[in-house]
Formats: C-alpha cells, structure tokens, sequence
C-alpha cells in the first residue's frame, strides 16, 4: 500500500498578509561607503597657498624693512657726520675766525657773543641736517615703494599663473575642445588640487560627450532605417494600378505620415548634432547661403503668392556651411509658411556689422503677442492659433536656428512687427 503524502507548503510569516515570499523580502541595504577625502601623510607639511603666500609676503616685509632700515642708517650717519664739523675755522693765533656756512662768526669777538653765535649756528646746522635727512628718507622711501610694487606684482603673477593657465585651459575646453586637460606640475597645494578636479571633471564630461556622439549616430541608423523600409513599401503599393481607390488614399495618407515621421527624426538628430561647439570651421559667405536658401523655397512662395525679397550683401564668417544653410532654410521657410493669404512678402537680407555678420528674415503675417516670441524657440511649441496646423511643420525649425546659432557663438533674436508677422536677426561673430 503505497503511502500517502501531503505536499508541504511554504511557510508564510504572519506579518506578510498573504503574499509570496518574493513580494515581502526586504530589499538589500543601499551601500553606505564614502570614499571621502584622499589621506595626506603630514597634512601640516603640505605647501598650501596660504603657507606660501604667507612665508613671500613676510620675507618681503622682512627684507624691504632692513633695506629701510640700512638707508635710513646710512642717512643718518651722513647727517651726524656734516653736522659734527665745527662751523668756524682759526685763522691765526689772534683769534681771527672765519666760517663758509655762519657769516657771524668771521672776526675778532668777545666770548659771551661768539657763544651766543655759534649756539645759533649749531642750531641752524642741526635743522638743515634734519630737514636734509628727511627729504632723502623720503626719497629712499619712494624708491623703495616702487621696487616693492614691481617685485610684488612680479611675485603675485608667479603665484597665480597655474590660476591662469586652468582658465586658459577651461575657455579652450568651452570653446571647441574637450580633450584638452591642464595636466599642472607643481607643489601639492590648493590650485594642484583645483587643476586635477578639474581634469576629472572633463574625462566625465569627454565620455559623456562621446556616449551621446555614439547615441546620436545609433539612433539615426536605427530610426532612419525602419522609415525607408516604410516608405519603399509604401510607394510600391501606390505604384499599383489594381490597386482600389481607398488603397491609394489610405497609402497616400500613411506616406504623408512617414514621410512627417522622417522630418521629425531628422530635426531631432540635428537638433542634437547643433548642440556642440563646431570644431571644423571654414569661411562661408552668408549671402551665398541665404540666397541658397530662397531658390529653395521659391516654388512654394510662388505657388502662395508670396514675394521673396532683400539685399543679401557678401560677408563671410567662420563655421559649418551645411548648417548655416539649415538656419536659413528654416528662417525662410517658417517665414513663408506662417504668412498672410494675399499681397504678402519676405525679406531675405544679410548685412556686414562691426566684428560680426548679421542675417535678417523679415515677413509679413498674423500679430504674434510679446508674451509667445521666447516660447517660439523651445522644441515643439508654436503659436497657440497653430496647435493644430500640424502640416506647416513639426514644431524644431527655431529650436534648430537657435542650437545652430549657439554653436557658432552666435545668438538669434525676434522681434513682433507691428504690421505683423517677426523680424529674425541671426548674428554670428567672423
């Protein structure tokens, strides 16, 4: 007779009100390990800035005391010595005297007058030997106060030249180039310190940097593909002359669709692309690129009615012709496209300003509020009429122009015409 058997079941605590062991388990305790400061043995040897700065300005206070004290030493005693000659000198054995600095004592004089005399001009002796020393201590004085100016301003330089050369490095490093590191040889003090944090800080950011590079161009394989193969089957089927009517519309519609998809993925990837420092730059002709940029859009402004317009005069600047052209492009094409049905206009101009170029898009077109012109560069935000004009873009053409701007160390502006419609000026440094 074969055994019977229960099946044990697993014990539930009584706190766990029923459910599986897996939902009550506690989770693991989050680490609690600091790395904190790096140890230094002998902190109180480390030559800190204070140390330094302390120990040069009192070994300069030290020296330029004993060098005052050495000249005012040496003054004086020149003083005493001039001072200490007799002012008369004996000219024969009946007492005739003569002296060059007190004409009083010159002849034969009775005793109680030649002590009054010569006490007057010991006196006035006295008083020029001060007046005489004072003037050279000031003298000396001066003197030693621009010495000390001079080697100060020297010795503060020597100082602070790693504080120098972590700026130049970090205006480098926001200019263009993320590889560039201070790498700064010297005593372990505060700006030792500084330099090498520094230098952690921009490895993060060079792997940050790169990771998005790599991102970017992944994702643009992996977006760009899956909308080709959409669009290939799509135009395949409409090629289709069996195909029924509601086919082609519904085909029609799906590639009006992908084709909106398509744009969006390539305004997010350059948007993302312009967010950088461009690094390879080459002299462009804005005037060149703006007029490129209105062949472009043309047949659109013509099919509207839309007159192009402006004087584009030559200046060239320094950047990326390709995205130089986008941001006219977009400028022109937002200009046309958000327009006034009849006897409406778009001014195309460029313009050579002091250390910079100017790129003015102009047009004619409904009243846009003060309030809406700063929300019209944020990514996917239009005018409030617009929230459901989806067809007249997808919402990055500024976003694009301003990422584009940044990157050149430009900026762009826009200002509300009060005929309506904006005024764009793009100005970028050459």
């Amino acid at each position: 007779m074969a055994a019977h058997t229960t099946p044990s079941e697993p014990p539930h605590s009584a706190d766990s009100g029923g459910l599986p062991p897996s939902a009550s388990a506690t989770a693991p305790p989050k680490p609690t390990w600091d790395p904190g400061e790096p140890s230094r043995p002998y902190p109180w040897l480390r030559p800190t800035i204070r140390i330094r700065l302390t120990l040069l300005y009192a070994g300069m206070f030290l020296i330029a005391g004993m060098v005052l004290l050495t000249l005012i030493y040496l003054l004086a005693a020149e003083a005493l010595h001039e001072g200490s000659k007799l002012p008369f000198r004996i000219l024969d054995a009946n007492a005739q005297l003569t002296s060059d600095s007190c004409p009083g004592l010159s002849g034969t004089l009775p005793s109680e007058q030649f002590m009054e005399r010569l006490e007057d001009c010991t006196d006035a002796q006295r008083a020029a030997a001060l007046d005489e020393l004072l003037q050279r201590s000031l003298m000396a004085l001066l003197g030693l106060a621009v010495a000390a100016f001079a080697f100060g301003y020297v010795m503060a330089g020597r100082v602070l030249s790693p504080l120098g050369r972590i700026t130049r490095t970090a205006r480098q490093v926001a200019s263009s180039d993320l590889h560039k590191r201070i790498e700064l040889e010297g005593p372990d003090d505060e700006l030792k310190e500084l330099s090498d944090t520094f230098d952690d800080m921009l490895d993060r950011l060079d792997r940050a940097f790169t990771a998005q590079q790599r991102f970017v161009a992944n994702a643009s394989h992996e977006l760009r593909t899956p909308l080709a193969i959409n669009r290939t089957l799509l135009e395949v089927q409409l090629s289709d002359p069996e195909a029924s009517p509601e086919l082609q519309q519904l085909g029609k519609t799906l590639l009006a669709t992908n084709e909106r998809s398509e744009q969006l993925v390539e305004g997010l990837l350059l948007l993302a692309r312009s967010e950088n420092e461009i690094v390879d730059r080459k002299p462009v002709d804005l005037a060149e690129v703006a007029a490129h940029a209105v062949e472009q859009v043309r047949p659109e402004a013509d099919s509207k009615g839309i007159e192009l317009r402006g004087v584009r005069h030559p200046v060239y600047v320094q950047g990326n012709g390709v995205l130089l052209e986008r941001v006219a492009l977009n400028l022109v094409q937002n200009a046309v496209r958000y327009n006034q049905q009849e006897d409406g206009w778009v001014s195309v101009a460029t313009e050579a300003l002091p250390g910079h170029a100017m790129l003015l898009v102009e047009n004619t077109g409904p009243a846009v509020p003060a309030y809406e012109i700063d929300n019209l560069f944020e990514p996917f935000r239009r005018l409030r009429s617009d929230r459901t004009g989806s067809d007249k873009g997808v919402g990055l053409g500024l976003s694009i122009v301003r990422s584009v701007a940044r990157a050149h160390g430009g900026t762009v502006t826009a200002e509300r015409r009060e005929e309506g419609g904006l005024a764009l000026r793009v100005v970028l440094p050459v």
